[in-house]
């Protein structure tokens, strides 16, 4: 009786094992090949007019994904408005009066939804959207994993508390991905997406006047579009010699003590990262494969997948 019961114990813990292999096996690139084939094409098409219409969209289509996929996993919650039952993620701190793009979200839902009607996710839109935005800013491609579902409910504190914030020390950077399941390579690689994109004001002041691992010109620079009072939603590149081209030279900027946020420079500031900071700001080719890595680790993070959470109709609301 002792031996059939430790058997069974066995097979159970193999069958709990096998059971999570395969939900995290879930996702798949050829998730729509049958029941939304047009799916990939007319994402890219709608990213790739909202580009053209303004450079810097391509920036916040790939801020989106990222938002997301910190806050309980890539499950489409950051485009939940509020409801009378739950506060929504747009407002917390980390995105308030700062995510963007949501109407370009919008736009590829009512275009896929006459296409395939309550097929595609809005979760899986934003994973696409952020590698075509990637693409047609002049960055790599890679394979989309496909298949998540979308959260019917979102977290407001979570997202308070998850999403990095431009203040951190570089230890605590580390351990914000780290408890993603995100490495510290992921998170340097990932940083790079700050070739791209502009920041406010309210996000960088600290540093630009308090801080004295900052090139003394930049700072000057810098000051003269972030006053010490008012101007909070002021704007300025996170890369400022290409900020609209996906390339390498947001770490270069490191090298010359030109980061624009504290947690940018935290990564070449004499610590442990800044080998990989200068390998990347030297290779190109090595930076563009490792975040095209990075990014699927990232959009791997807790999807919803199988009959978990749902397919909704419009991006805004639950069904």
């Amino acid at each position: 009786m002792a031996s059939k019961l430790s058997l069974n114990t066995s097979e159970l813990f193999i069958f709990i094992f096998l059971a999570a292999a395969l939900a995290s096996a879930e996702l798949s690139p050829t998730f729509y090949d049958n029941s939304c084939p047009s799916a990939l094409r007319i994402i890219q098409s709608t990213v790739r007019a909202a580009i053209s219409k303004e450079r810097r969209m391509g920036a916040s289509l790939l801020r989106l994904h990222f938002h997301d996929c910190f806050v309980n996993g890539c499950d489409g919650s950051i485009l939940l408005d509020d409801t009378p039952s739950f506060t929504g993620e747009k407002t917390a701190g980390p995105n308030n009066n700062s995510l963007r793009g949501f109407d370009v979200v919008d736009s590829i839902k009512s275009n896929v939804e006459a296409s395939c009607p309550q097929v595609v996710s809005c979760a899986d839109i934003l994973a696409v959207a952020a590698r075509d935005s990637v693409v047609a800013l002049g960055g790599p491609s890679w394979t989309v994993l496909l298949g998540r579902r979308d959260a019917t409910t979102a977290s407001f504190s979570q997202a308070n508390t998850d999403i990095p914030a431009p203040t951190l020390d570089l230890s605590a950077l580390i351990s914000a991905f780290s408890k993603k399941g995100l490495s510290t390579k992921d998170m340097i690689s990932l940083a790079g997406a700050h070739t791209i994109g502009q920041a406010r004001c309210t996000t960088f002041r600290s540093r630009i006047y308090n801080e004295s691992n900052i090139n003394t010109s930049f700072s000057s620079f810098q000051q003269n579009k972030c006053p010490l009072s008012n101007g909070d939603d002021n704007l300025s590149p996170l890369d400022e010699i290409s900020p609209n081209y996906f390339d390498n030279f947001y770490y270069k900027n490191l090298l010359n003590k030109r980061g624009l946020l504290h947690s940018d420079q935290q990564l070449y500031s004499g610590g442990s990262t800044d080998s990989q900071v200068l390998s990347y700001a030297y290779n190109l080719s090595k930076f563009l494969s490792d975040f095209s890595v990075a990014i699927v680790n990232m959009g791997n993070i807790s999807p919803l997948t199988g009959t978990d959470g749902e397919i909704r109709i419009n991006c805004r609301r639950t069904n």
